[in-house]
């Protein structure tokens, strides 16, 4: 009963054997290996983009970080939602990376940004010239930190509102996949045919050891971007051992089908959470996350029981009445298993 979070949740076993695999003999390094050329044709393939560039690094925060830095001057802001990752849990590492850029945080319910939002506070934004912070590009999570999903049709009125300012537009898909299938879009109506620039193509969360693509759909940047991942030490030396796990991933749609076991199991157990009296969600769930309340009687049965997940907000007493609602995120993952969910359901269901 682990729903603390996707990426702590076991690799999986193909993943591993292509590891396995690829440990033999030599191979060339920083990017040169056949494999990572396998990798970058099929990306292209599944994104139907044949001239974008292809890289590979190993943490969701170095792809983000780079991609922004590429984009986005130091001087410019970067319009992202309020609880947008990179504004939440990457510890300054986009300001680092561009050198000073600053996120503007954009307002929406379940941690998705409004057109109107958008338009308002790019509108704002720089208008007294060198004094103020310029705009720079917009930066969209999908699937978001409250677990909603962007919707294609929603990317690509986001993005009109960027490209009319002028502005690229970076998706931050740490858990790409969990939004597609639960948008039933294909990879590239999801992205550059939505309008978005460049993607933070996540694997880590969703099955893999430790790797993340960065796609740029227009390569026009790419000679910039392996400079900043050389620069910001991210080019791996071993590099075939990040291009086997792409790879292995991409493979027979295992990315896919990961994602969707994982939605399946977080659309279970949150239709399971409603049905305790006094239970309620605190946002919909549309991918693999789950934001609920439910009564403390059933959070101590859980705990006890060694269910693990955060208590959202963390500092909530499990000392008190036990119908009081106390509220939780859990995340799912292509491991969580119906049993995992069901006992986690019996549990609190008291």
């Amino acid at each position: 009963m682990y729903f603390a979070s996707d990426n702590s949740s076991p690799a999986h076993p193909r993943v591993l054997e292509a590891l396995t695999g690829v440990n033999n003999g030599y191979a060339m390094p920083y990017g040169a290996d056949a494999i990572m050329d396998r990798v970058r044709d099929r990306i292209r393939d599944i994104f139907e983009a044949p001239e974008a560039a292809v890289y590979l690094v190993a943490t969701g925060t170095s792809a983000n970080a780079l991609a922004l830095a590429t984009y986005c001057p130091p001087w410019a802001a970067v319009f992202c939602h309020r609880n947008a990752h990179i504004e939440e849990d990457e510890c300054g590492a986009p300001e680092f990376y561009t050198g000073g850029s600053k996120l503007v945080l954009v307002e929406g319910e379940h941690a998705k940004m409004t057109p109107e939002a958008l338009q308002a506070t790019i509108e704002a934004t720089g208008q007294t010239g060198v004094h103020n912070v310029q705009r720079g590009m917009v930066s969209i999570t999908n699937t978001t930190e409250n677990g909603t999903v962007y919707s294609a049709t929603e990317v690509a009125t986001l993005a009109e509102i960027a490209h009319a300012h002028g502005l690229p537009v970076h998706m931050d898909g740490a858990r790409f996949a969990n939004a597609l299938v639960a948008d039933g879009a294909t990879p590239a109506e999801m992205t550059w045919k939505s309008g978005v620039d460049v993607l933070s193509f996540g694997g880590t969360k969703n099955g893999l050891l430790g790797v993340e693509a960065v796609v740029m759909f227009d390569p026009a940047k790419a000679w910039e971007f392996e400079l900043r991942r050389k620069r910001g030490g991210h080019l791996f030396s071993k590099h075939r051992y990040l291009s086997a796990q792409m790879d292995a991933y991409l493979q027979d749609d295992l990315w896919l089908d990961m994602a969707r076991s994982a939605n399946a199991a977080a659309a279970k157990l949150s239709q399971g959470i409603l049905s305790v009296e006094g239970a309620s969600l605190l946002h919909p769930t549309d991918a693999n996350i789950v934001f609920a309340g439910f009564p403390r009687a059933g959070h101590r049965a859980a705990q006890e029981a060694g269910a693990a997940y955060y208590l959202w907000p963390f500092e909530q007493p499990m000392e008190g009445p036990g119908g009081e609602a106390l509220t939780a995120r859990l995340v799912c993952s292509w491991s969580t298993t119906d049993e995992d969910v069901e006992r986690f359901l019996d549990l609190i269901r008291g």
